[in-house]
């Protein structure tokens, strides 16, 4: 006998999908995040402009991150995919505790041009610390003038 009062994992999430990718942390793995950041964004029903903007911004974002990233240290990207948007939260392990996402780059002025929303997460006082770097790209529909 089932539970009635109990929402289902689908509907806990209010209508959101989550995808979870994990590599190593390798600019020559990017391409591949890259490409399930589009997928999603297509199957969502994302006009060109905003699939190539989360696209890009995603590039930038794991880009970022693998710079830092010690050698043997993991890049998690996970995606959670709204009606309306699209959230993309990506980490690594860092190469040393002092290790900061620099936010004062050309390429952080790109990622803040593409995504609507931008932030950095970075625990410098801990051994263990992962800095994180969170997008989010709201959905828009049709040809929506800027």
């Amino acid at each position: 006998m089932s539970d009635l009062s109990s929402p289902s994992p689908a509907d806990a999430l209010d209508g959101a999908s989550t995808v979870e990718v994990r590599t190593s942390a390798s600019a020559a793995l990017i391409p591949t995040i890259r490409a399930v950041a589009s997928d999603l964004a297509a199957r969502a029903d994302f006009d060109l402009d905003a699939i190539s903007d989360l696209r890009m911004a995603v590039d930038e974002a794991c880009a970022t991150l693998v710079d830092v990233a010690s050698p043997t240290s993991w890049l998690h990207c996970t995606f959670l995919v709204r009606p309306e948007r699209i959230e993309v939260h990506a980490e690594v392990q860092t190469k040393h505790a002092e290790a900061v996402v620099s936010t004062d780059t050309f390429g952080w002025r790109v990622l803040q041009t593409l995504a609507d929303e931008v932030s950095v997460h970075h625990d410098p006082g801990r051994p263990d610390s992962t800095p994180t770097v969170g997008i989010r790209l709201d959905k828009r529909s049709g040809d929506v003038l800027r």
